[in-house]
């Protein structure tokens, strides 16, 4: 097994791919081989020595693509380490902070496998105008202004002093 690194995301609108890419980014700055894919797209783990996932809560619930992920790699991710974040609220209210968490948490927790090294809640993003089907017909939803949670350097700082630490104490026998 070699010391790459795969970041696979799970993304509507592109909010949770930006975070990937940052976390993948930070990575390779620490010195690992980093490759960033879809969720969606992921045949085999096969060649990859850990696994960062990153996704959103909608509606309290993981991304299906996010499930399905954890669902077909369920034997490959027991055998290497895992770090997991989760995009979910888009204010500084500490009240959808805390509901975040616990509905990531809950999330989880159907995994009864799973064991991450690390895992996160981090700020979302909100765009109005990027709606679908069939939010895009929910006029207090058109109406809300658009948002950006996402704390770059919180981030940053979970991957370095989080992550990072995880996986190199997990990945030194590799």
């Amino acid at each position: 097994m070699s010391n790459s690194i795969l970041v696979a995301y799970t993304t509507k609108y592109g909010s949770t791919e930006e975070v990937a890419e940052k976390v993948a980014e930070t990575l390779r700055e620490s010195g690992f081989d980093v490759q960033t894919r879809p969720a969606a797209s992921v045949a085999s783990l096969e060649g990859y020595a850990a696994v960062v996932l990153g996704t959103a809560l909608y509606m309290g619930m993981l991304h299906k693509d996010a499930k399905n992920f954890l669902n077909q790699h369920r034997d490959e991710l027991k055998e290497r380490p895992i770090a997991f974040f989760t995009l979910g609220p888009i204010n500084n209210d500490e009240k959808d902070w805390q509901a975040a968490r616990s509905d990531a948490q809950k999330e989880l927790a159907k995994f009864t496998w799973l064991m991450p090294v690390a895992k996160e809640v981090f700020g979302g993003k909100f765009d109005p105008g990027k709606l679908g089907f069939p939010f895009k017909f929910i006029p207090p939803l058109r109406r809300m202004p658009a948002s950006d949670a996402r704390d770059w350097a919180v981030i940053q700082e979970w991957v370095s002093n989080t992550v990072v630490h995880a996986l190199q104490g997990v990945m030194a026998g590799v």
